[in-house]
């Protein structure tokens, strides 16, 4: 099962099992961090629109760090819930404590936990799931009525530049490594246009009043520490895959490191709705 938004060449769950040695999963922790500190913050404001509050039943799926549950955690209070679910919940384990709980499951693969909630939330990138229909369809099908569900996902066919402003040899190498990164889920088969489809997926269940909105990062910090760790965790397979060389990849990650770079990351487009 693979998935890519052009940053995450596959399955970020399995990505730290199928690569051996310890700096291979600290390169992985590192993006998923990254990643954290560049969306976390997109997602709380709609998680405060939605207006999530004591008492609420939430349920976090493929959640890959704490941040989202413990945030979640704080709003819901004692008298609520806040499930926390994934493939791999390793990085989940400090989060285990009242209101909240954590357990192992796949969206793409297990129908819901039972209950109901009042809100149910995923970032797909983290999922890796092959059916995102039948995703999507799950998380509906898991809300109480006037629930509500909050679904992120990368489109990197939107933008497909590392550099907005290709104005040097640094930033020409960046695009161009840029897209050397998307040739290779490419070659699996992944869709590089799939956070557009969301609004309509989110139709299709029926759902109400959906919305749509999308989190641009540009010349953060964390922008260059996901490039980083993306282009050190695919070294070898862009120099085995002849579509780079080890110079250019040494070369960049040092102007990555240099900070001359005003690096971009793939839009994340954030859809929410409400089920009647």
């Amino acid at each position: 099962m693979t998935r890519s938004d052009g940053y995450l060449l596959e399955d970020r769950q399995t990505e730290v099992h199928r690569q051996s040695g310890a700096h291979r999963q600290a390169e992985a922790a590192e993006r998923l961090d990254a990643f954290a500190d560049l969306f976390d913050p997109a997602t709380f404001r709609h998680l405060e629109v939605v207006g999530v509050g004591a008492g609420w039943r939430c349920w976090e799926i493929g959640a890959d760090g704490v941040s989202v549950v413990s945030w979640l955690a704080k709003k819901v209070g004692p008298t609520g819930k806040v499930l926390a679910t994934g493939t791999d919940i390793t990085r989940l384990a400090p989060a285990a404590r009242p209101p909240v709980e954590v357990c192992a499951h796949d969206i793409g693969a297990e129908e819901p936990p039972e209950g109901v909630f009042d809100l149910v939330h995923a970032r797909l990138p983290s999922l890796g799931v092959a059916d995102r229909e039948r995703a999507v369809r799950s998380m509906a099908d898991a809300l109480r009525p006037r629930g509500h569900l909050l679904v992120e996902d990368t489109d990197p066919a939107l933008q497909p530049l590392a550099c907005l402003d290709e104005y040097g040899p640094e930033q020409r190498l960046a695009n161009r490594l840029r897209q050397d990164l998307r040739k290779l889920p490419h070659g699996r088969g992944a869709d590089l246009a799939q956070g557009r489809t969301l609004p309509r997926l989110l139709r299709e269940t029926g759902l109400s009043e959906v919305r749509a909105d999308v989190c641009f990062p540009i010349a953060a910090p964390a922008c260059a520490a996901l490039e980083s760790a993306t282009v050190r965790l695919a070294r070898d397979q862009l120099v085995t895959a002849g579509v780079a060389t080890a110079q250019d990849i040494d070369r960049h990650l040092a102007n990555v490191a240099a900070g001359i770079l005003d690096l971009a990351t793939a839009p994340m487009i954030l859809v929410w709705g409400r089920k009647v």
